[in-house]
């Protein structure tokens, strides 16, 4: 990384291209369009008792290991906690949900420890109907006290823990359990059955023992293997390397998982390490490479890959409790001075990304991309958005700019280049002077949540593609993600009338309003929305990621099997 002078050498004016040189470089169904236009799981009668998952091929294959590269190293265990892959990639495999996103196709809403539910026709109560017999990897036996546990925790999580999935379910009221197989959850008011099934199907919402949950005070950060009913359980872990999980013979889908043994990688998105072990054959999948890797993949016979959006945003936080980020004014002269278009590009060998604005742009939530790119921001020619950012810091008292920012870099190579490149562009455009401090990847949400920055860069997640979802946990006062501390009195007004708002017109109406509110007073800087290469040999049968909305929902590899 360049030194503190090399950096202000950067400072000197620069068309986009010579900045560039400088800087040397996803029962119910899923409707899905292209690009997606909605991703909602429509409530259908679910399967019965009877109901078993199989691999699409009807001559699936027993046996083999299955190596898999993927960042895989979590700061902690919790996932319920979590927000990163490190803990959805080596753990997802050993866990199941109530309901669960079909591995198959990644969208359709099937019965997983739940094998039937019901919806009263007010829609507020949810009762759900559970397997009876299925037993976690301890041994123990399943039921609804386990399921209650689990999302008392998600819902009303204890002092001191941070679930990101809470506003999914901010309308729940009560979790009664009926007897040992059942269990209902009320509402206090009605929220869209597509809403409230898509979040229960969530895969980061997996089922713990109540026992567990107990003996460890509710709080499994540091608890590496505690016992799920998942299709494979806990071998071995070697930190930073590799977690070793093998087929849990005693599980509840008979038939499944079919591979003997998932070995999973420790390996960064995007590194030329992911890169080298996939093609020199050291791993069967990869999740995440480069774009330049995906055509070689392309063009190697008995390899394939596809790109699929992610349920990401990569955006830049203020502290807004410091000055001067409490002034909305210099909040939007920072969100005015960064060139989306030159930040896409920067790593486009790197990592495929979009610009966007505060909806993910390939949602029917957001303007159209036409429309978008003529806005103050999100104009491919970034001087006019400037000119304004000057007047508004100006008019906040800091025409001079600003010294001794501290700037909390998440340690990704996109986020890393990135920084550099948002620094140089506060320099330039607003004399603005930054300190680059980084962080380990995992390590980025502890310190957001913390506070310990005066601006940060990092990368974080919805559930669904729904702005009930994402304006809660995002931008609300009090939401999970909301690092910038945040908060905006109409917008916050805005917020149940979204989430109650039935009529689809209304309810589109009332997110242009949101937006045009954090438009002018930004809870988070967006800078652009990812979208993720997978590639793998063709000998490895899993379904394709192309019509999935991210990587957190089908995780378990217990449909996968091995053609050799």
């Amino acid at each position: 990384m360049p030194d503190q002078e090399s950096r202000e050498s950067l400072a000197a004016a620069m068309t986009r291209r010579a900045f560039l040189a400088t800087m040397g470089v996803a029962a119910g169904s899923v409707a899905l369009g292209t690009p997606l236009a909605s991703l909602q799981a429509l409530a259908g009668q679910p399967a019965g008792a009877d109901f078993k998952l199989s691999a699409s091929e009807p001559n699936a294959k027993y046996g083999g290991t299955l190596r898999y590269g993927v960042l895989s190293a979590p700061a902690h265990f919790d996932v319920h906690q979590s927000g990163t892959i490190s803990n959805m990639a080596p753990q997802g495999p050993m866990y199941d949900n109530l309901i669960r996103r079909d591995p198959r196709d990644g969208q359709t809403i099937i019965p997983d420890l739940a094998y039937h539910w019901e919806i009263a026709p007010d829609t507020k109560t949810y009762t759900f109907f559970l397997r009876q017999g299925v037993q976690f990897h301890d041994g123990a036996e399943f039921t609804a006290e386990d399921v209650k546990a689990t999302y008392a925790r998600i819902i009303w999580p204890p002092k001191g823990i941070s679930i990101p999935r809470t506003p999914l379910f901010s309308a729940v009221s009560e979790i009664n359990i009926r007897d040992p197989y059942t269990i209902e959850f009320k509402l206090s008011e009605s929220r869209p059955t597509s809403f409230m099934l898509g979040a229960f199907a969530s895969g980061w919402n997996i089922i713990v023992r109540k026992k567990t949950l107990e003996d460890n005070d509710y709080n499994l950060r540091n608890v590496p293997n505690f016992p799920g009913t998942g299709p494979f359980r806990h071998v071995s872990r070697k930190d930073k390397e590799v977690w070793i999980l093998e087929k849990n013979p005693q599980y509840w889908n008979t038939g499944l998982p079919y591979l003997d043994r998932l070995e999973i990688y420790h390996l960064g998105p995007w590194s030329p390490e992911l890169a080298a072990a996939l093609l020199a054959s050291k791993i069967d999948y990869a999740r995440v490479v480069d774009p330049v890797t995906m055509q070689k993949v392309k063009a190697t016979p008995g390899m394939s890959g596809t790109d699929f959006y992610q349920s990401v945003i990569i955006a830049v936080w203020t502290n807004d409790a410091k000055k001067p980020f409490q002034d909305p004014r210099v909040r939007r002269a920072l969100h005015l001075a960064l060139d989306r278009h030159a930040l896409v590009d920067v790593v486009k060998d790197m990592m495929p990304a979009m610009v966007g604005g505060f909806n993910y742009p390939f949602s029917a939530w957001s303007p159209p991309t036409e429309e978008l790119s003529k806005r103050l921001g999100y104009q491919p020619d970034p001087k006019p958005a400037i000119q304004e950012a000057r007047q508004l810091l100006a008019e906040a008292g800091y025409a001079k700019g600003l010294k001794g920012v501290d700037f909390l870099v998440r340690e990704a190579p996109d986020l890393k280049l990135r920084a550099e490149a948002i620094q140089v562009m506060l320099k330039e455009a607003l004399n603005i002077e930054t300190n680059l401090r980084l962080v380990q990847i995992s390590a980025w949400f502890d310190d957001a949540q913390a506070g310990n920055f005066d601006l940060t860069i990092g990368a974080i997640v919805s559930t669904l593609m729904d702005p009930s979802d994402y304006f809660n946990s995002w931008y609300s006062k009090d939401g999970p993600q909301n690092y910038a501390k945040w908060h905006n009195e109409a917008f916050q007004r805005l917020l149940p009338q979204i989430d109650r708002e039935a009529d689809e017109r209304k309810r589109q109406a009332l997110v242009r309003q949101a937006e045009d509110l954090l438009e002018q007073d930004p809870a988070l800087l967006p800078i652009a929305w990812l979208k993720c290469n997978d590639a793998w040999y063709t000998y490895v049968k899993v379904p394709n990621p192309a019509n999935f909305f991210g990587t957190y929902d089908v995780v378990r590899w217990d449909t996968a099997w091995l053609d050799k």
